[in-house]
């Protein structure tokens, strides 16, 4: 059985980490600070604007970026780095403003620099941010010669009444999915070492049971799911969001819920795409591990009155998206619990 864990990533400690910061960042905090840490995004009130507030997010790409380095393709990080960004402010009700991004190299190769700025361009088209600015460095013996790192801000903007953070979320509420293309930005530690030291594959050999290579696949990128979200929020009421990304859907969803509630998430509500079925089997991965670790398939979760549930399914497939009900929200502690076979 294969773990996060073998991979080199332990789970508990970066939540210890983040036990360990929280008041240190909170010592810092001021009357314009509208929200705590731990949420996908920093709120911040607008000073001179009453009524505004800026939220704000950063974050890397993290081990993808190794396999964009044995494919040589680093035109796509870049994007999916701005719609990871993009969907930690969305699911806060943020316009997203502008971005800035930070690229770092052992020896600067101009041209690479050109296309991880051309996907980061990209991404901002997408998401309909500004790119306004970032820094690159050059840092010989300290990352080896290829390798990369490539990180980065995004700030949107809300009325500040208008920010959905989860206060409103009751049991009865519905559980929506919105379908994953692929791993996006998460778990990529755990889908390496199982694709490359269990399976000995290369990245231009064929994934499994798929028509793609294992570099497209791994490559496929983070979607903005901005175009369904708006959808969903012009049909009926959106009270609560949760991006899935690094501690899947119970990590993530678990985040916005607020004390007295728990969700259930129906074990079977949407199809499992098969690029997990075959890192789980080769893996030979627990299903509370996957869980834990990739999106396994959803990568935006929405909580809505149960009332509006059906129009808002319907008008997010009027709009050419994908959705699935994957869930509810009862009386409980504040967790996320899988129910059913």
């Amino acid at each position: 059985m294969t773990r996060y864990e073998d991979a080199g990533v332990n789970i508990k400690r970066g939540e210890e980490a983040l036990a360990r910061i929280k008041e240190h960042c909170r010592s810092t905090f001021g009357p314009n600070v509208a929200g705590d840490v731990g949420a996908f995004a920093g709120v911040y009130r607008v000073p001179g604007a009453p009524g505004k507030v800026l939220l704000s997010s950063i974050d890397g790409v993290g081990t993808k970026l190794n396999v964009a380095v044995l494919c040589d393709r680093h035109d796509t990080v870049g994007y999916d780095l701005v719609c990871h960004s993009g969907n930690d402010i969305l699911v806060h009700g943020a316009a997203p403003l502008f971005f800035l991004d930070y690229i770092a190299m052992g020896r600067l190769v101009p041209e690479r620099v050109e296309q991880l700025v051309a996907g980061l361009a990209r991404g901002c088209r997408e998401v309909g941010c500004a790119l306004i600015g970032g820094e690159t460095a050059e840092m010989p013996g300290l990352y080896a010669l290829g390798d990369y790192d490539l990180a980065g801000a995004i700030v949107g903007i809300a009325d500040e009444g208008a920010v959905i953070d989860g206060r409103s979320l009751e049991p009865g509420d519905v559980l929506l999915g919105l379908p994953s293309i692929g791993l996006h930005t998460n778990g990529y530690s755990l889908a390496r070492k199982i694709l490359f030291d269990t399976l000995g594959l290369t990245v231009r050999d064929a994934f499994p049971g798929l028509e793609e290579t294992v570099g497209d696949v791994l490559l496929r990128p983070h979607p903005y799911y901005g175009p369904p979200v708006a959808a969903a929020r012009a049909a009926g009421e959106v009270r609560g969001m949760a991006h899935i990304t690094g501690g899947g859907i119970p990590g993530n969803l678990a985040r916005v819920l607020p004390e007295g509630v728990r969700a259930e998430i129906a074990r079977g509500a949407w199809p499992v795409p098969p690029l997990f079925r075959t890192l789980c089997d080769a893996g030979k991965v627990s299903d509370a591990e996957s869980l834990d670790v990739w999106n396994m398939g959803i990568g935006m979760v929405l909580a809505v009155r149960r009332a509006d549930a059906d129009a808002v399914e319907r008008a997010i497939g009027a709009a050419g998206h994908g959705v699935h009900r994957i869930g509810a929200l009862v009386r409980g502690d504040r967790e996320v619990r899988l129910v059913g076979g």
